[in-house]
């Protein structure tokens, strides 16, 4: 696929001027001196060190000639986040040539990374501007599948949700999986009601209509593992009849934070053309109130035939994910995986950067883990604490979807999802924030696919 429209890109055979990025370890004094040594008394006028971080533009006859910029090597991809805000527009060759394969692929991950800016799609505004990294279409395969992946999600979670309901949200999945040639199927109406009651009593409160997305891609091999996904795409929140309050409201067009997730991650494993048979389930819904919306005190039929009292209508994520995972488990994949933004404890416990992880298998829950840190892209995990699980316990139903203890509501919920896993089926649950409070390197404000490095890296391999 084309980086086009996406990605700040431009092939070394393009032709037309580019000037020199100069990219050196902090502290290489030796390469600094040599690299740069028309500059030295520019470079020490300006009071440039070579420390992490350190960057300046070089004069030239004709203004700016290049540039230079210090990194510590090995801190991952946000190390170079913040390039595109310095260099002027432009296209900007790596140098020097021959630069490690490591760093070149953090180098374009983070410099795109850095580089996204959401805009409201069909707005009348020109192409803008931008400083370009001009580098080789055959290098920085991975960091290219993985920046295009993280711009779609983040393009997702940003849009206003008068734009992106769960019709928008399930046709955008649908372009994008059959542009991969995976098979997709749209679940809706009397069929969604029958398949996934749950869900459907969930958006019933809505005048928008539930969708479930279902995708399915076979293996290269017969024998390629099978990985299924699922993700919560609540695509506004307001708690049904337990309406959140007005500040807690304001952000809730992310609460389709994991399904963005799950469908990025799809999409990436599918341009990375790894061996694998992939499926994924989106439910595409909207939490709303109106006289046909769930009420507290409800209780439900799942899909499994386990009934659920509704304790709290603002718990609806979990009840969403309930008919799915069991719909899914019924394939028996080797690996079922679920994103959501189901709890606000997650982010009491770990913060907005650490999703929480949750898994039943200690070896998948450590391959991710560690796929995390391999990647600057980390997950926390948090234990299935089985003491805690008649903490859902229902006088009236087999369970409830609220905890009675206010405490530890990310391990509950993450109990509650375990009932409709089947014994026997390895399974991890993502607990995410999806979001960027503030802008930093490489993470503009908004929208944001929290461990999709991490989890690509997890299943890209074997699993």
């Amino acid at each position: 696929m084309s980086d086009a429209p996406f990605l700040p890109l431009c092939p070394s055979d393009e032709g037309g001027p580019a000037l020199p990025l100069y990219v050196v370890k902090a502290g290489d004094e030796v390469t600094l001196s040599g690299l740069l040594g028309p500059h030295e008394a520019f470079l020490r006028k300006q009071g440039f060190e070579g420390r992490a971080g350190q960057f300046t533009l070089l004069p030239g006859q004709d203004g700016v000639s290049g540039a230079v910029f210090c990194v510590e090597t090995g801190k991952g991809p946000m190390s170079y986040g913040a390039l595109p805000a310095h260099l002027k527009e432009g296209c900007w060759t790596p140098q020097p040539k021959g630069l490690d394969a490591s760093i070149l692929e953090e180098l374009i991950l983070g410099f795109c990374l850095g580089a996204y800016e959401y805009q409201l799609k069909g707005a009348a505004q020109a192409e803008k501007a931008c400083a370009k990294l001009c580098v080789p279409t055959e290098l920085g395969r991975e960091a290219r599948i993985l920046a295009r992946a993280a711009w779609l999600g983040r393009d997702l979670i940003n849009t206003p949700a008068n734009l992106m309901g769960p019709t928008e949200l399930a046709e955008a999945a649908r372009k994008m999986l059959t542009e991969r040639k995976a098979s997709v199927e749209l679940v809706e109406g009397e069929a969604l009601e029958t398949a996934y009651p749950c869900l459907a009593a969930v958006g019933a409160g809505s005048d928008r209509p539930a969708v479930v997305v279902i995708g399915r891609k076979a293996g290269r091999t017969k024998d390629a593992p099978r990985l299924s996904l699922v993700g919560k795409g609540v695509c506004f929140d307001t708690g049904g009849y337990d309406l959140k309050p007005g500040s807690s409201m304001a952000r809730m067009k992310k609460d389709m934070g994991g399904a963005t997730l799950m469908l990025a991650l799809a999409c990436a494993l599918l341009d990375s053309e790894a061996d694998i048979a992939l499926e994924i389930r989106l439910g595409c819904v909207e939490n709303s109130i109106s006289g046909h919306a769930m009420r507290p005190g409800d209780v439900l039929t799942t899909r499994k035939g386990l009934r659920v009292e509704v304790g709290n209508t603002d718990a609806e994520g979990r009840l969403v994910l309930a008919d799915l995972l069991t719909e899914a488990a019924e394939s028996q994949p080797d690996v079922l995986l679920d994103a959501a933004t189901l709890t606000g404890a997650a982010r009491v416990a770990l913060g907005p950067d650490l999703p929480a992880l949750f898994s039943n298998d200690e070896e998948l829950a450590e391959h991710i883990l560690a796929s995390g840190k391999e990647t600057h892209d980390p997950l926390w995990q948090l234990p299935l604490w089985a003491e805690y699980d008649d903490w859902m316990n229902s006088s009236i139903a087999d369970c409830n979807n609220l905890s009675s203890r206010p405490m530890a509501g990310a391990i509950t919920a993450a109990l509650f999802l375990q009932r409709f896993v089947p014994s026997g089926q390895t399974w991890a649950h993502v607990d995410t924030y999806a979001w960027n409070d503030a802008t930093r390197p490489g993470r503009p404000v908004g929208g944001e696919v929290l461990a999709l490095r991490a989890l690509f890296r997890a299943f890209s391999e074997s699993f």
